[in-house]
């Protein structure tokens, strides 16, 4: 049977990604969001709310779908909200996808906040370092595990297999997506270049100096799309990351030269960057007209709070890739190449200066 995907979250860095990798490999593709927008190229859009199981069912009526990536997730107030609601949206995919009787494979993605914790529990109970798909959960509340628990449910009911994906932060091309650092990085450092402000790091000394790593979309991508179809990779769950390690104190140098910056070191104390840049609308407005970009705000571009819990945490965080090298995935992206890379199209396609 030929194969089918279904992407839930399809215009998001994971989605997209993953959209293009399947494409390129001959895949009839799927992508389901709450409503028009982006359109994709390739893929055939269609519209509903996960969580309204009925307009999923909807959505997904007559469509032999063979994969699913499950790509989304809903920030709430608490945790607590986190799970019922973010474990809601999978349950009524899930649920909704019974009608196809033709699914074979399920992926998740979810991220190292499984190692973590969740933003209000932060590193309260940090795990040793690099972390490892072994370790046993924390003892507290996190959506991830709920997730975690449907789909398994789900895949014994109804014989389907499934692989987990846990990436850290991502690096990759999506506009208006709240955890793209790199686009982030990028509005940061054009504005720094425009007005004279000093490129500083805003994070923490522990994540200036520490060794940690991030996940290029592109490698999440190529990653998940493996898991679903490798036999070694069935009913599995994989860290995702780049593969190298870094620090940021020289990852920070690197970027400044780029822009054409000064890299000041690390300053006196953590400096975040959503006080800082209460004024970016503004800044970048002039930005854009007086060098003819695309015309976005830059709090659509840029998410300042996701950048600042990053790289304030305090705790060493780096994940360990060797389950799925012995699995047979052997791709390692640089993670310089994966900013400067970044950073180009977004030059080539006007985004920033």
């Amino acid at each position: 049977m030929a194969k089918e995907a279904l992407i839930v979250g399809v215009t998001g860095i994971a989605g997209n990604n993953i959209a293009q990798v399947l494409l390129a490999d001959g895949w009839k593709v799927h992508g389901l969001s709450r409503k028009p927008g982006i359109t994709i190229p390739g893929v055939n859009h269609v519209y509903a709310d996960v969580l309204d199981q009925a307009s999923v069912e909807k959505a997904i009526d007559g469509l032999p779908i063979s994969h699913l990536f499950f790509c989304t997730w809903s920030r709430q107030n608490t945790e607590a909200e986190n799970c019922a609601v973010n474990g809601a949206m999978l349950e009524n995919t899930l649920s909704a996808m019974r009608q196809t009787k033709s699914l074979e494979h399920a992926v998740l993605i979810t991220g190292l906040k499984h190692y973590l914790g969740p933003f209000e529990a932060y590193a309260s109970t940090p795990m040793d370092t690099p972390f490892r798909e072994s370790q046993e959960r924390l003892p507290i509340d996190n959506f991830y595990y709920v997730q975690e628990d449907i789909l398994f449910k789900h895949a014994a009911e109804r014989n389907f297999s499934w692989s987990v994906h846990r990436p850290h932060t991502m690096i990759g091309y999506a506009l208006g997506n709240v955890m793209n650092m790199g686009v982030t990085l990028a509005i940061y450092a054009s504005i720094c270049k425009e007005t004279g402000r000093p490129f500083t790091f805003p994070g923490s000394t522990e994540q200036f100096n520490g060794v940690t790593d991030v996940t290029d979309a592109s490698i999440l991508a190529r990653h998940a799309v493996w898991s679903a179809t490798a036999p070694a990779a069935k009913n599995q769950a994989f860290n995702t990351v780049n593969g190298d390690v870094f620090r940021w104190r020289q990852l920070w140098k690197h970027i400044a030269t780029y822009f054409g910056l000064e890299d000041p070191g690390y300053p006196a104390q953590t400096s975040p960057l959503e006080p800082r840049m209460g004024d970016a609308d503004e800044v970048w407005a002039k930005i854009v007209a007086k060098h003819g970009l695309q015309d976005f705000k830059a709090t659509h571009l840029a998410s300042w709070w996701h950048t600042d819990a990053d790289l304030g945490r305090q705790v060493e965080t780096f994940a360990d890739m060797g389950k799925s090298r012995r699995a047979g995935f052997k791709d390692v992206n640089v993670t310089f190449d994966s900013f400067t890379n970044l950073f180009d199209r977004l030059r080539a396609e006007k985004i920033i200066p």
